[in-house]
């Protein structure tokens, strides 16, 4: 498309110059004649004799043009040049005193009437006059054809390379980029594209966007061969007790069946705690998770829900301490769901916590500016849930809300699927707050001594009054 677009620009853009130049030579030329044959027409004009008619007409020859004699019944009864003919003449307007001019083929002629002396004229047929005609070639075209075709030649071959050039430039990182995307799509997820420091920058941010994508899908299929061993560890876990103990009692061998029964059941809630996340987590990824959000005491709510793990702090040896507001404070949420958050947070703290776990519940004036507040009253109600653990990594933070994400906390063990916390953002989200992680919190770490520590921040709406 290129090469034909430029033959189509060569041949307009030559073709109409060569016939511009040419009627431009011709316009000149015409020009020069008149002037020169109105000069000769003067000087015919003064000669009184025949004698000096000849010699005008000699230098006329040399000049290319000659003394033509008109008559009225045979128009131009002198002889004319090869390449003219009488009709072209126009014999009755030069009779008419009329100047005539024209062209034929590579030449251009000019004829205009001269009024001779009465002396001069006795010479002449009876009622006849006579006209200078001065012919000149302007050439043909046939040389400058021959270089239009050259060059237009040569010009059309250069841009036929500069096009094949351009093509495979462009074309080659995109078949590339095709075959990298084909390659991904069977599976191949370790696939990258190559980009080089000369591919255009568009072609460079294409292949960056498809290895961003790439290492995305390899991480999200690492995350679930993740999630998958760690659903089956977590599974078979609490599923290898229930079907032991429940055989011992059924053998009757069982030492203490009330106590096996007591296991059974706290690993039978185990398994329907897991089962619930990864329902909440399914529901929250197709919006199908109904909400009833209104006014709900939020400290009310912190309260039974620390009180509700205090059991199991003090079985781990840790302190586990409420910081609520002296009177009630109302926040826009759905209050199962919100007690759902604070007990992922209480759990993940206690999971990694060295002593101490604080929750603390406060009142701000200045809410974040991505926070949807309502227009009163124009505090922010903020949920810390903090523990003097090992602390997150910076370059962990940003993610310890991705689905099945697990940051290394400092060689704690890691506990669980990676589920709560991205159960939190999404339950968050849906209320019209924001959730962040910050580590470390301070000298000391944490809630008291022991490690960098970490605080989990909830921002959520005030109720309306």
């Amino acid at each position: 498309m290129l090469v034909l677009l430029m033959a189509g620009t060569l041949l307009a853009a030559g073709l109409g110059s060569l016939l511009v130049s040419r009627q431009a030579a011709r316009n000149d030329a015409t020009r020069q004649l008149i002037r020169e044959a109105t000069v000769f027409s003067r000087v015919l004009a003064r000669a009184k004799t025949p004698r000096r008619i000849e010699v005008i007409a000699g230098i006329l020859g040399r000049e290319g043009g000659r003394v033509i004699v008109i008559t009225p019944l045979l128009g131009v009864s002198s002889r004319l040049p090869a390449h003219l003919s009488q009709a072209e003449l126009s014999p009755s307007r030069l009779e008419a005193g009329h100047t005539v001019t024209g062209t034929r083929g590579g030449f251009v002629f000019v004829a205009i009437p001269v009024q001779l002396t009465p002396a001069a004229a006795d010479h002449l047929p009876k009622g006849a006059h006579a006209a200078v005609l001065l012919t000149r070639s302007v050439g043909s075209l046939g040389a400058s054809w021959v270089y239009f075709a050259l060059v237009s030649g040569a010009t059309l071959v250069l841009a036929a390379a500069v096009a094949a050039w351009l093509t495979r430039r462009i074309s080659q990182p995109l078949v590339a980029a095709s075959g990298v995307t084909g390659r991904i799509a069977a599976g191949e997820l370790t696939a990258r594209v190559q980009t080089h420091a000369g591919d255009y920058p568009e072609l460079v941010s294409l292949g960056e966007s498809i290895n961003a994508m790439a290492e995305r899908l390899q991480g999200g299929r690492d995350r679930e061969r993740q999630l998958l061993l760690s659903v089956s560890h977590d599974l078979r876990t609490p599923l290898t007790s229930i079907r032991g103990y429940a055989e011992a009692i059924e053998e009757g061998i069982a030492p203490d069946p009330a106590s096996a029964a007591s296991v059974i059941v706290s690993e039978s809630k185990r398994l329907e705690r897991l089962v619930a996340d990864l329902l909440d987590l399914a529901r929250l990824g197709t919006d199908n998770l109904s909400l009833h959000i209104g006014p709900t005491d939020i400290g009310e709510v912190v309260r039974r829900t620390v009180e509700a793990f205090q059991p199991r702090a003090a079985g781990a040896g840790l302190e586990l301490l409420a910081r609520l507001p002296p009177g009630a404070l109302s926040v826009l949420a759905d209050p199962d769901r919100l007690a759902q958050v604070v007990s992922n947070l209480v759990e993940n703290s206690l999971s990694f916590a060295t002593s101490t776990v604080t929750v603390t519940v406060e009142a701000r004036s200045a809410p974040g500016p991505e926070l949807e507040t309502a227009p009163e009253p124009p505090e922010t109600v903020v949920l810390l849930v903090e523990d003097n653990g090992p602390g997150i990594a910076p370059e962990d933070l940003e993610r310890v809300f991705d689905r099945f994400y697990q940051a290394d906390r400092g060689g704690a063990a890691r506990r669980g699927l990676g589920l709560g916390l991205s159960i939190v953002a999404e339950l968050t989200r849906a209320m019209g707050g924001r959730v962040r992680a910050e580590s470390p919190i301070g000298a000391g770490g944490g809630a008291g001594p022991g490690g960098p520590g970490t605080r989990m921040v909830v921002e959520l709406r005030p109720a309306p009054g």
